[in-house]
């Protein structure tokens, strides 16, 4: 789609009785890059599906559509008569789709306004009215009156209107501050001057605004869980009154009684359990009862599920899911869209994203320092896609009105979200971006929501709390050693940059951690990271997440790019490597080991020694004794034994093999910095260039087994480092595929009570 055809689309959206603009006076909107669901939006069609999934009443107002806006200082009062234009809800003011497409700065203010009639009520009944995410503080009014305020820029919040009401036509006014760079919120990766791995910012109104009546005494939450080892599902309900709760399923013999704020469980005969390959769902119906009728009934669902961390039958702790190891797979999903920013054109839009992560072979999607709207984990739900949830990342840190913002959020997130069986694992912080108090803010999320596992930062700091060590590698793959106590993961790797002609957010300066200008080069290259990971596995790998499902603005490093009109890689050779994964793991043997958990001795020289170096029957006994690894201090993931600061390094070590192993593949255990030759038994079996910063597992051709000796072998290495960091560390291993006859069946595990068990 051309960058201006959006034009088009959005030319309707600018017309609005209480404005004598019209459309033709507009100027094109700068639509860098649209998605093909772009022609689907109109102002009397956004995103109009029911946007509270899990509890849902049949009598709804839709509120999206134009409303009028205006910017105005901050410290302004709200505008009285001159309004700036239209603006299309629920897209942010910086996005195309907004019909406005202009930043507002923590200067400003952002003005909403809209007229609405109030629907019907029941007997005495209230009216609510609901914000899935404004961005980020925000004032409401209606009919003149302040209803109140709201400082969060990605939960849903509820205010009820119903005292403000007028027979004739009410107005609701909304204001909007958003100090983006220079606040103390948590915004994820918004800025004001994009670059690089940072994104445009989003201001306002993002998501569904709407009305609902309710009865006098009324459902105002569910808390829905569930435990497969007894077979119940529980549900636990707040409410403004009434007097017993009612919970029944089609799925259930009987329904059952409790009441208001105890939690009612419902027993499922021989349970389905949920899980990526099969995302069985139960219908739930919860009614509240008060003077022995029923005032008020919303229907919801459930997944029956339990999530992990326990040692399989090897003794290596796993992430299993309803008693089964499941290796985790998936990628870092941003959740950007060129046209809508935070805010896909439509609920399709968003579906489209899960569906093709799920035929990219993958069991998982962790989303990234941001979280959606209701109906985004409604379809993991339903199509059957793990979520790693992210805490969007801020300030935190800084001082304390930051860790009080953060604090706060963190709570209304998973407030907000924790109903959804399709979220196993909830990641407080990335990296470094704002971790503070890491085992305080752990144990919290640990006792608040013990259905989940707790990740505690995905990347960089390791403080040693939660039940999963997160390492991050690019292009990787790499692995921290296992733990007695956690699973280790490695939270992102890849990144494998490929721009797209006509479809980048803009035509040079791309950016990518590695690039590639073919599509088989790319899917080549993607495929090699896959085949390096199964042997990780083995070793005690137990998830991993890709970089990422689309490009974003100047990264170019998705599956897809950035519009989704096309997936940059072979998606059937992709999807073939990507279900590997899930194979029962192989067995991985150290045959030479590597001095990362243990200093190994090694001859070595700076010197240039004579030809034939790397030769079984070459005399190195002048060389000098050292324990590996070689380098300096400091450089990245290396375990230094022997200071090394010269340009050159060789390396030389014997090690005896009694008998020739038979149906296992040789490969390297290897940390370098930078360029790196080695050889077995003087023949030459890997060439790398450039540096690594941790140890990788290289699987190597079958002409290395081959070199292999039954008796004497010798491995020599020679590494050369220009500048930076430097190091080099060698070993070899030997890697055995599996079938479940040959090894403990993927779900066996050691008989030990688990160290967690936790059910949704």
């Amino acid at each position: 789609m051309c960058r201006n055809i959006l034009l088009a689309l959005i030319a309707p959206l600018l017309m609005n009785s209480s404005h004598a603009r019209a459309a033709e006076d507009r100027q094109p909107l700068n639509a860098r890059l649209t998605t093909r669901w772009a022609k689907d939006v109109s102002p009397d069609q956004v995103w109009a599906e029911y946007p509270r999934p899990q509890m849902v009443r049949t009598d709804w107002v839709n509120l999206n559509g134009l409303w009028d806006y205006a910017i105005r200082p901050k410290g302004e009062n709200k505008p009285q008569q001159q309004w700036d234009s239209t603006i299309l809800v629920p897209f942010a003011i910086e996005s195309a789709l907004s019909g406005v497409q202009k930043p507002v700065t923590p200067e400003q203010q952002l003005w909403y306004r809209r007229k609405f009639e109030a629907p019907a009520l029941p007997e005495k009944g209230r009216l609510l009215l609901h914000f899935g995410a404004v961005d980020w503080q925000c004032t409401v009014w209606v009919n003149g009156r302040e209803f109140g305020r709201h400082e969060g820029g990605y939960d849903p919040f509820t205010f009820d209107i119903t005292d403000a009401l007028i027979e004739k036509e009410n107005e609701l006014v909304v204001s909007v501050w958003d100090p983006t760079d220079s606040g103390s919120q948590p915004k994820g990766k918004q800025v004001l001057k994009p670059e690089g791995i940072w994104y445009t910012a989003v201001t306002g109104i993002w998501q569904t605004v709407w009305l609902e009546p309710v009865p006098h005494h009324y459902i105002r939450s569910l808390k829905v869980g569930s435990d497969i080892n007894r077979g119940v599902v529980t549900v636990s309900v707040d409410a403004s009154g009434g007097d017993a709760v009612r919970l029944s399923s089609g799925d259930a013999e009987s329904p059952s009684e409790g009441p208001v704020g105890n939690t009612v469980e419902i027993a499922i005969a021989n349970p389905k359990l949920w899980s990526p390959d099969s995302p069985h769902l139960y219908d739930l119906k919860v009614e509240l009862i008060a003077g022995g009728r029923v005032v008020d009934a919303v229907d919801s669902y459930a997944g029956m599920r339990k999530i992990e961390v326990r040692k399989d039958a090897e003794g290596i702790n796993r992430l299993m899911l309803n008693d089964k190891v499941l290796f985790q797979y998936g990628p870092l999903d941003q959740g950007w869209w060129p046209d809508g920013l935070y805010t896909p054109a439509t609920d399709e839009a968003m579906k489209y994203d899960i569906v093709m992560t799920k035929k990219f072979g993958m069991n998982m999607a962790r989303k990234h320092v941001k979280y959606e709207c209701d109906r985004w984990y409604y379809w993991c739900d339903k199509l059957g896609l793990l979520v790693w949830q992210d805490m969007p990342s801020g300030s935190a840190g800084r001082d304390n009105g930051s860790k009080k913002n953060y604090r706060k959020e963190l709570k209304a997130m998973v407030d907000a979200l924790r109903n959804h069986p399709c979220i196993v694992m909830w990641v407080p912080f990335n990296e470094g971006w704002g971790q503070h108090d890491t085992r305080e803010v752990v144990s919290w999320l640990k006792d608040y929501d013990p259905s989940r596992l707790v990740n505690e930062a995905s990347g960089w700091h390791n403080r040693g709390s939660g039940l999963v060590s997160d390492m991050h590698n690019y292009p990787g793959p790499g692995m921290r050693p296992v733990e007695e106590r956690r699973a280790v993961v490695l939270g992102e790797f890849g990144g494998l940059g490929m721009p797209v002609r006509g479809h980048t957010w803009q035509d040079e300066k791309n950016w990518g951690y590695v690039s590639y200008d073919t599509h088989e080069k790319l899917t080549d290259a993607y495929v090699n990271l896959l085949t390096q990971m199964r042997p990780l596995i083995g070793q005690g790998l137990s998830a991993a997440v890709y970089t990422q499902t689309s490009d974003v603005e100047i990264e170019v490093n998705g599956l897809m790019t950035y519009d989704r009109e096309h997936v940059k890689m072979d998606l059937e050779r992709v999807a073939t490597a990507a279900r590997r994964l899930y194979d029962t793991a192989p067995k991985v043997t150290d045959l030479v080991p590597t001095s990362e958990l243990q200093p190994q001795a090694w001859r070595y020289t700076n010197v240039q020694p004579q030809a034939g170096w790397m030769n079984e029957d070459f005399d190195d006994s002048s060389w000098p004794a050292g324990n590996g690894g070689f380098g300096k201090i400091g450089t990245p993931g290396a375990a230094v034994g022997t200071d090394w600061s010269t340009s050159d390094i060789w390396l030389r070590r014997t090690f005896d093999l009694e008998t020739r192993p038979n149906g296992s593949q040789l490969a390297l255990r290897i940390h370098h910095d930078e360029d790196v030759d080695v050889y077995l038994n003087g023949r030459q079996i890997s060439r790398a260039r450039g540096f690594a910063t941790s140890y990788k597992l290289v699987p190597l051709d079958h002409e290395a087994m081959t070199a292999l000796n039954v008796g004497q072998n010798t491995l020599a290495v020679y590494c050369r480092q220009t500048k930076g960091g430097q190091f080099v560390d060698v070993g070899l291993v030997l890697i055995e595929e599996r079938t479940e006859g040959q090894a403990a069946r993927a779900g066996d595990v050691v008989t030990q009570p688990a160290r967690v068990a936790i059910g949704q």
